[in-house]
């Protein structure tokens, strides 16, 4: 029979994943690793944060093993150790918002009024696909696509949808997703296009939700 001692120490190791995961820039460093691979620059820039302070907060999560590295060139990449920290994330984000009594508003004041955006579900989509009466956009930036993506899905990252619109056919309703509930990205892509007229709707959740449900999805660079 174990002893307290290595009982309390077996439970430390326990809390240090969650210790690790327990600032903002490193939990958003995982949401943003749920998408694939990036190099430090562009995770530094995805959280808006010098590349020194960003390399601390990935060594962070390398060091207790929630990232792993590869380096090419004088590039470092960072990728999640598995799926399973994925999704972690996805069940601490889903315990805060079911329990925590501020989530709501802070998720109200980054994203805005959600309330005249459509929704549409994964189980749908996947019919209306089958159907070939839908377009699916990928607003994520291009690695994020490259990385991976649903199975048929156009990469138009959010910046260059406005000068895109021309080659989106009027007559067929536009899905949008991003990264997850929590992604503003393809709720822009939605109030874009329904503002030049668009039949349009975003996907309820987002790329890691879809892979993790094992739909469709394809993994090559965008042409």
């Amino acid at each position: 029979m174990g002893d307290r001692g290595a009982k309390d120490a077996l439970f430390d190791g326990f809390a240090e994943v969650a210790k690790a995961m327990g600032n903002g820039r490193r939990a958003e460093l995982i949401d943003v690793l749920a998408q694939g691979e990036r190099h430090v620059e562009e995770l530094a820039d995805e959280i808006a944060q010098s590349v020194a302070n960003t390399s601390f907060h990935l060594r962070t999560l390398a060091a207790i093993g929630l990232v792993t590295t590869r380096r090419d060139g004088t590039r470092i990449y960072y990728r999640l150790t598995s799926g399973r920290v994925g999704e972690l994330w996805a069940a601490l984000r889903d315990v805060a918002a079911a329990h925590h009594s501020e989530i709501d508003d802070l998720a109200a004041a980054y994203l805005g009024d959600r309330s005249r955006l459509e929704e549409i579900g994964r189980a749908e989509l996947v019919d209306r696909l089958v159907a070939g009466d839908v377009i699916v956009l990928d607003v994520r930036p291009l690695p994020e696509y490259t990385a991976g993506h649903i199975a048929g899905a156009r990469s138009i990252p959010i910046e260059r949808l406005a000068e895109s619109l021309k080659a989106i056919p009027r007559d067929v309703e536009i899905v949008a997703y991003c990264r997850g509930p929590y992604c503003v990205m393809a709720d822009d892509a939605v109030r874009l296009l329904r503002r030049r007229g668009r039949a349009a709707r975003r996907l309820e959740d987002g790329f890691p939700e879809w892979q993790r449900a094992e739909l469709p999805v394809e993994m090559q660079v965008a042409s």
